[in-house]
C-alpha cells in the first residue's frame, strides 16, 4: 500500500465502526479523515467561478452546523447541571465546537471515550436538522489539540525507531481521529503506515522503507 493509497483507504475503513448510528438505518457521518478524490474539475475562468461560489456556500453550511451543535451541546451541559462556555469556530472543511472555561473531565473520559460518544450524537442532531453529512469535530477543555500534539510527537519517535531498525512497529489501539494523527506524522517523517485489526483495538503499524 502505498502513502497516498493509506491516506484515502484509512476512512472508509473505519466509516462503519466509527458511526454506529448507520446500523440503525440513519446516513453514517463523513469520516474524521480526508475523503477520496473526486473527478477531475474543470479549467479556466469557469472553474474560478464556481470554486468561489462553492467556497461560500460552503462555509455558511458549516456555519450553520457549528450552530446547531452549539445549541445542542449547550442543552446537554444544562441537563447535566455542567458549566462551560461554547466556541465555534471553522478549520478546513469541517466545523469546530468547543467546550472551555471549566473542568470537564467527566465529558472526556477515558482515552476521549466520553468525547467521542458525544460527539458522534451531535453530528446526528446536527444532520437531523439539515439533512446533510457533517464532520464536525467537537472538543472539550482543548484535549483534542494536547492529544493531536501527543499522537504527532509519537508518530514521529515511532518512525524514527522504524528508521534506524528496518524492522515494523505496532502502536497502541487508537481511534480514528487519532489513527489519522498518527498517519499524518509518519507520512510526514517519509514512511509509510497502515491500520489493522478491528474496533475497539484498531491500532496503526509503521513500516520501514522499501
Amino acid at each position: 500500500m502505498t502513502q497516498g493509497e493509506n491516506a484515502v483507504a484509512e476512512p472508509y475503513e473505519d466509516a462503519a465502526q466509527e458511526h454506529p448510528a448507520d446500523a440503525a438505518g440513519e446516513p453514517a457521518a463523513p469520516s474524521d479523515e480526508s475523503p477520496a478524490d473526486g473527478p477531475a474539475p474543470a479549467s479556466g475562468p469557469a472553474q474560478a467561478a464556481a470554486g468561489d461560489e462553492a467556497a461560500v456556500v460552503d462555509l455558511a453550511d458549516l456555519e450553520l452546523e457549528g450552530e446547531i451543535a452549539a445549541d445542542y451541546v449547550e442543552g446537554l451541559l444544562d441537563v447535566a447541571d455542567l458549566d462551560g462556555d461554547i466556541d465555534m469556530d471553522v478549520e478546513g472543511d469541517r466545523a469546530l465546537v468547543s467546550v472551555v472555561g471549566a473542568t470537564l473531565d467527566e465529558l472526556v473520559g477515558p482515552r476521549g471515550e466520553v468525547l467521542e460518544a458525544l460527539q458522534e450524537l451531535t453530528r446526528l442532531a446536527v444532520h437531523r436538522q439539515t439533512g446533510a453529512r457533517t464532520r464536525i469535530m467537537l472538543d472539550v477543555g482543548g484535549y483534542r489539540q494536547r492529544r493531536r500534539a501527543e499522537l504527532t510527537e509519537t508518530g514521529r519517535v515511532a518512525a524514527e525507531e522504524v528508521r534506524r531498525t528496518g524492522v515494523a512497529k505496532k502502536l497502541g489501539a487508537m481511534n480514528p481521529f487519532e489513527r489519522k494523527v498518527v498517519h499524518d506524522a509518519v507520512a510526514a517523517a517519509g514512511l509509510q503506515s497502515e491500520s489493522e485489526g478491528e474496533e475497539p483495538d484498531r491500532r496503526v503499524v509503521v513500516l520501514p522503507a522499501g
